[in-house]
């Protein structure tokens, strides 16, 4: 869910997934923040997409350069009709 948070931006998804891959996605974009070869290659370990880890050094880790962290906003937009789990979205701010 990582990747694709990074390729689309944005997510929806239930509120317990959602805490998770803010975590997760925090920490990838802090890698990116440092830009080095040591970090492009534990985003690549954890992510598994050439794609999406280009993006994330190329185009969103300048992005949030000046920023110290909170990269990430969950909105909630309601319950799910089967099964009333709490449905947000989360995408990068």
């Amino acid at each position: 869910m990582v990747t694709s948070l990074i390729i689309a931006e944005r997510i929806e998804t239930t509120e317990a997934k959602a805490k998770e891959v803010n975590r997760l996605a925090e920490k990838m974009i802090t890698l990116a923040k440092k830009g080095d070869l040591h970090a492009r290659r534990q985003a690549l370990a954890y992510m598994m997409d050439e794609n999406a880890v280009t993006k994330l050094f190329e185009k969103i880790g300048p992005r949030f350069e000046a920023r110290a962290g909170g990269y990430t906003r969950i909105i909630k937009k309601g319950y799910r009709q089967g099964d009333g789990a709490p449905l947000v979205i989360l995408e990068l701010v």
